[in-house]
C-alpha cells in the first residue's frame, strides 16, 4: 500500500457536498451494483467478506471513495485485507471510516471497472449479532440510516442506487433471507450453506439487507403475481403465520392505488434490530416482538409495506427531506386504514398524530425539512412521521381528491426506483394542479410550528348576534381554512372561514353559544390554546 504524499491536494476537489446533509459525494462515479460476500458462523462475531463493485464513470476523477468502520479501540470494525481494481494503476488507504482510493491515471469518463475489497472483522453496528428472545443466535442486517459501512464497503448514502447480490455462507442449521430472489443455495463442505439473493432493481444501501435465523417459512399469498413470504422463528410458526398473513392484504391495496410494486417478491421477516420494523426492499424486518398471534400487526405491517414504494423505491436524496419516506408511509397508514375499515378510522388517526406533533412541539421545536440536524437518528421525529402525514391530509383538502391521488400517483411513476427532494413532488402536485403550492410546502414544512389559535365568542353590537374571535397566537402567521360548529339555542350550525390574518372576528346569529368546537372533520393541524 502506497500513499501519495499530494494526498490531501488531490482529494479535496474530487468531491462535492451536493446535499445540505453534508454527506461528502462521488459526482464522477456511479455504483452499477453490488456482490456483498459474508461468511459467518457460531464460533465468534468475525465475519470475513468480499465485496465487488461494478462502477460506471459519469465523468473524469482521480480519487474515489467508500464508506467502511475502521476498527475501533474496543477491537470492532473491519480491516481491509487487499483492495483490487480491475483496470489497475491504484493506491489506497483506509482511515477516518472511508476507503480512499487514488488513480495515477485519471478513471475515464464513460468507462466501467469492478473494485474488489477483501476484509475482516467484527461489526460494530450495522449487522446486528445476537441470540433472540428464545436465546437462538441470530444475524440481521440494520442499516438505516448509515450503519451498514460498519461492516459492508459502500456508498453509505441514499443519493447512490445500485443493484445488489448478497452471497451469505453460514452453517446448515440456518435460513437465509434477503433483497431480491433466491438465485442459488448450495450445500457446502464442513456442514455449511451458501445463499445467493440477488435483487435486479437498484436499490439505496439503507434499505439492502440479509437475516440468518432458524426459521420457519410459508408463503402467505400473492398479490398481483408477486409471492409474499413470512419467515418466522421456529418457535413461533403457529403465532407469526397468522399475524403475518394479513400483508396480502395492503400489499394488494397500495398496488391498486399508488402503481405496481417495484419488487420481485415481498418477505416479512421475525427479527432482531434495534427498530420496531425496518423497511428493507423486499425484505422488511419486523420486531421480535411483532409476532403475539393475535393479528395486531396490521398497521405495522401497512406502514413498512407502504415505504417500498415510498422510501425504498422513491427515495430521498438527502436525508433532511426523510419525511418523503416516513411521513409518506404514516398517512398512507391511515389511507389504507380509512379505505379498509371507514373514515372515522382517518379521523381517530389523525387526531392522534396531531397530538404527537403537538407533544413534540412543546418539546423540541423545529421544523420538518431542519438542515441542522446532523445525528440522522435524530430526524426519527414526530416531524418526519406524523406532522409529514398531516401535511400530505392537508394537501389532500387542498388540491381535491381527485388530484391529490394523480399527483402521488405521477410522482411515484416519475421517481419509479430514483431519488427525489421535496421541490420534485412540489413540482409534480403543482404539474397536476395548475396551483402554486409554494406558499403552502413553505409554512408546513420549512416554517417552525402551526397555527395556536385561541377562539372567543362575546356579544355582538347587533342584537341577536355574537362575534366569535379567533386569533393566532404563534409567530409567524399561518393562512389555513377553519371549520368552526356552533351548538347555541338555534341549534348546530357551521362556518367555513379562510384564516389569513393575526385575528379574524365573525358574527354568527345564535342567540346563546353553549359550545364552539374547531375543525370537526379532522383536516388541519393546530393547536388551540385558553
Amino acid at each position: 500500500m502506497k500513499l501519495f504524499p499530494t494526498f490531501i491536494l488531490v482529494l479535496v476537489p474530487a468531491f462535492s457536498l451536493t446535499g445540505k446533509d453534508g454527506y461528502r459525494r462521488n459526482p464522477g462515479m456511479d455504483v452499477i451494483n453490488y456482490s456483498f460476500s459474508v461468511s459467518i458462523s457460531d464460533t465468534g462475531n468475525t465475519i470475513y467478506g468480499k465485496t465487488a463493485i461494478t462502477l460506471s464513470f459519469t465523468d473524469t476523477v482521480s480519487v474515489i471513495e467508500f464508506d467502511l468502520r475502521n476498527i475501533r479501540p474496543d477491537g470492532k470494525g473491519m480491516k481491509v485485507d487487499s483492495l483490487h481494481f480491475n483496470n489497475g494503476g491504484i493506491t489506497w488507504k483506509h482511515r477516518g471510516d472511508r476507503i480512499i482510493i487514488i488513480r495515477s491515471r485519471p478513471f475515464d469518463r464513460y468507462s466501467e471497472g469492478i473494485l474488489e475489497i477483501v476484509y475482516h472483522g467484527i461489526p460494530a453496528d450495522g449487522l446486528i449479532i445476537s441470540n433472540n428472545k428464545y436465546h437462538d443466535r441470530t444475524f440481521f442486517s440494520d442499516h438505516w440510516p448509515n450503519r451498514a459501512s460498519n461492516y459492508l464497503p459502500c456508498i453509505d448514502h441514499p443519493y447512490d442506487k445500485a443493484t445488489v447480490e448478497f452471497i451469505i455462507t453460514a452453517p446448515s442449521h440456518y435460513e437465509v433471507v434477503a433483497s431480491g430472489y433466491l438465485a442459488e443455495e448450495l450445500h457446502l463442505e464442513g456442514d455449511r450453506k451458501q445463499w445467493r439473493w440477488k435483487e435486479e432493481v437498484p436499490i439505496a444501501v439503507k434499505v439492502m439487507a440479509f437475516g440468518a435465523a432458524e426459521f420457519d417459512i410459508q408463503l402467505a399469498g400473492k398479490s398481483e403475481n408477486i409471492p409474499v413470504w413470512s419467515y418466522v422463528f421456529r418457535e413461533n410458526g403457529r403465532e407469526g403465520f397468522y399475524d403475518y398473513s394479513i400483508a396480502v392484504r395492503p400489499l394488494t391495496f397500495f398496488s391498486q392505488l399508488i402503481g405496481t410494486y417495484p419488487y420481485e417478491k415481498l418477505a416479512n421477516v421475525q427479527s432482531k434490530t434495534i427498530f420496531g420494523g425496518l423497511e428493507n426492499a423486499g425484505c422488511i424486518f419486523y420486531s421480535e416482538r411483532s409476532v403475539t398471534g393475535k393479528g395486531k400487526a396490521e398497521r405495522l405491517l401497512a406502514h413498512e409495506i407502504a415505504h417500498q414504494w415510498f422510501g425504498n423505491s422513491v427515495t430521498e436524496n438527502d436525508w433532511h427531506h426523510v419525511w418523503l419516506s416516513e411521513g409518506f408511509a404514516t398517512y398512507l397508514t391511515s389511507v389504507y386504514s380509512e379505505m379498509t375499515y371507514g373514515t372515522e378510522q382517518l379521523k381517530e388517526s389523525m387526531k392522534a398524530a396531531r397530538e404527537l406533533v403537538i407533544k413534540h412541539h412543546l418539546r423540541t421545536p423545529g421544523p420538518v425539512i431542519d438542515t441542522t440536524i446532523t445525528d440522522f437518528l435524530k430526524l426519527l421525529n414526530a416531524y418526519s412521521y406524523q406532522k409529514g402525514a398531516w401535511v400530505l391530509h392537508m394537501l389532500r383538502q387542498d388540491v381535491g381528491e381527485e388530484d391529490f391521488w394523480k399527483g402521488i400517483r405521477l410522482y411515484y411513476e416519475r421517481f419509479r426506483n430514483g431519488n427525489a427532494l421535496t421541490n420534485d413532488f412540489v413540482n409534480v402536485m403543482e404539474e397536476v394542479t395548475g396551483n402554486d403550492l409554494d406558499a403552502f410546502f413553505d409554512q408546513w414544512l420549512y416554517t417552525t410550528g402551526m397555527p395556536e389559535l385561541k377562539i372567543t365568542s362575546r356579544p355582538s353590537r347587533k342584537k341577536g348576534e355574537t362575534d366569535i374571535k379567533i386569533e393566532q397566537t404563534q409567530e409567524p402567521l399561518f393562512r389555513f381554512p377553519l371549520e368552526l360548529f356552533i351548538n347555541s339555542q338555534k341549534g348546530t350550525i357551521s362556518k367555513k372561514l379562510q384564516i389569513t390574518e393575526k385575528v379574524t372576528t365573525v358574527p354568527v346569529v345564535t342567540g346563546k353559544i353553549y359550545e364552539i368546537g374547531a375543525d370537526p372533520e379532522i383536516k388541519l393541524l393546530f393547536r388551540e390554546v385558553k
